[in-house]
């Protein structure tokens, strides 16, 4: 991906005390609601009756995991198959903010694991590096660069954003802890 890309952050809706510190916008909300839509179909199809048990990683990958669960509640309600699903949540810090320990390429994941045949295991998790974990389904690559909003924080900041941003380097020294 190139890591030039993304949108102007004045072509939408940015919190003022916020639009000082954004580069850009790199995914629009809109896209991310489509992609996960899409992932929510794909589980679908390829879990067949299976049980699904949806562990979601708090706190950045909450958003992402209440709108996927939302898309395959409505599926589960209006599709010719239904999935039970059973969600629970842990809470896991991999990387210090406060002394810029972790950066490095990071993707938004959904991780899947055959437990045994008749259930199935989602990790949902917000950013993770990409050669660290096996990746069943990825929602978007994103590039070497720090990204705030949809729930993706920096020191608790910027997690009420809709859309993913890049934090512009010197914004950071403003929420240091």
């Amino acid at each position: 991906i190139d890591e030039e890309s993304g949108y102007n952050k004045n072509l939408f809706r940015i919190p003022k005390h916020y639009e000082e510190d954004l580069e850009r916008v790199f995914i629009p909300h809109g896209l991310i609601l489509d992609r996960t839509e899409r992932l929510a179909r794909d589980i679908m199809q390829d879990m067949g009756s299976h049980h699904i048990v949806a562990l979601c990683v708090l706190k950045g990958g909450y958003k992402f995991f209440a709108d996927l669960l939302d898309h395959i509640k409505t599926l589960n309600q209006n599709g010719d198959k239904s999935v039970p699903v059973t969600v629970d949540f842990v809470r896991i810090k991999s990387y210090c903010v406060r002394n810029f320990l972790f950066f490095g390429k990071l993707t938004l994941l959904i991780f899947l694991s055959n437990l045994n045949d008749n259930l199935f295991f989602y990790l949902f998790q917000d950013i993770i590096e990409t050669e660290l974990y096996f990746l069943a389904d990825t929602g978007f690559e994103i590039p070497d660069k720090f990204v705030v909003g949809y729930a993706l924080d920096y020191n608790e900041y910027f997690r009420d954003l809709n859309h993913i941003c890049i934090l512009k380097e010197n914004a950071k020294e403003k929420y240091r802890m």
